[in-house]
């Protein structure tokens, strides 16, 4: 998907910027059509995976930062990067700088790579959206390169930044369409270097801070202190959220939903908040819950998204 904040934000940060993204590909591709990197002189983000096809594709991108333009480009795997897939991708490649983003229309992003006019078939994919918000997949249509704009992202708060909370934020930092805020007492709390775009709140009375998330977030709690801990589940349960998570045990979240009960929330709110977080039988090493809750925050999205599609 088309992410048009993550390009701009980018430009705003690095100046040029191409971005490459797989426009089709034949047989086995190390990544989906619509997998895109982004690419600036001395840096990169995202992937579109492959290794030396990647590799490749960055220098050629670097390139092509001075000049500008647009380059498609068909890639065999095998005979040209010795890549044992054994299929062929095609690789579109774009500069961008401040104020030369393209528009979206009706949530696509639909341009010529080789100077066509835009032929019935994609007139057709922008009427469905129109119409019917039916969005297409990304796709290379005689002669367009067609796909859907990123949706917002989604507004995760991580409550805590000890070592769960580290793991947490190194799995969840680089999916698309997260933007974390992350939480916890002190300054000092907070690992030395903070990645990229990761917005960090200290704070002696963190639960305060509730009031300033917006109200479809989704949180996850997992701070050194129980009574902090419970102090933010019942601030959000007055405040709101789309999915709320604690970390612990069956022990501690029983006595979480009695001390709530006695707080004044009802059962049914008190059940919207998921204690313990991560996958049970990945066990509790820190990095194991960070990937149970990844999945649990991917497979959200995902029916989130087939949710939308099918208003």
């Amino acid at each position: 998907m088309f992410d048009q904040d993550a390009l701009a934000a980018t430009i705003a940060a690095h100046g040029p910027v191409a971005r490459v993204v797989i426009a089709a590909h034949d047989g086995s591709s190390p990544r989906e059509t619509g997998a895109a990197m982004l690419v600036w002189q001395d840096g990169q983000s995202g992937t579109i995976g492959g290794g030396a096809l990647e590799w490749e594709a960055a220098a050629e991108a670097r390139a092509m930062l001075v000049a500008g333009g647009r380059r498609l480009r068909r890639v065999p795997l095998g005979p040209a990067l010795g890549q044992c897939c054994g299929g062929a991708v095609t690789l579109l490649t774009e500069v961008y700088r401040t104020g030369g983003l393209p528009e979206a229309e009706c949530g696509l992003v639909a341009r010529s790579v080789d100077g066509r006019d835009m032929p019935l078939a994609v007139k057709r994919l922008l009427d469905r959206a129109r119409g019917q918000g039916v969005m297409p997949a990304p796709q290379l249509v005689q002669g367009w390169f067609v796909e859907p704009v990123a949706p917002q992202a989604l507004d995760l708060w991580i409550w805590g930044a000890g070592h769960v909370g580290r793991a947490l934020v190194a799995v969840l930092d680089p999916l698309p369409e997260v933007r974390i805020t992350w939480v916890d007492v002190a300054e000092d709390r907070f690992p030395t270097v903070i990645p990229e775009g990761i917005t960090t709140l200290p704070c002696a009375d963190a639960a305060r801070l509730v009031l300033h998330a917006p109200k479809d977030a989704q949180h996850l709690i997992l701070t050194y202190s129980h009574a902090l801990d419970l102090d933010l589940c019942h601030r959000l349960l007055h405040h709101g959220f789309d999915r709320a998570g604690v970390i612990g045990s069956a022990t501690k979240w029983a006595r979480f939903r009695s001390r709530l009960a006695a707080l004044g929330h009802a059962p049914a709110a008190i059940a919207r908040i998921n204690c313990p977080i991560g996958d049970p039988a990945l066990g509790k090493h820190p990095q194991a819950i960070a990937i149970g809750v990844a999945h649990a925050v991917l497979r959200h999205q995902a029916r989130s998204s087939v949710k939308e599609n099918a208003l």
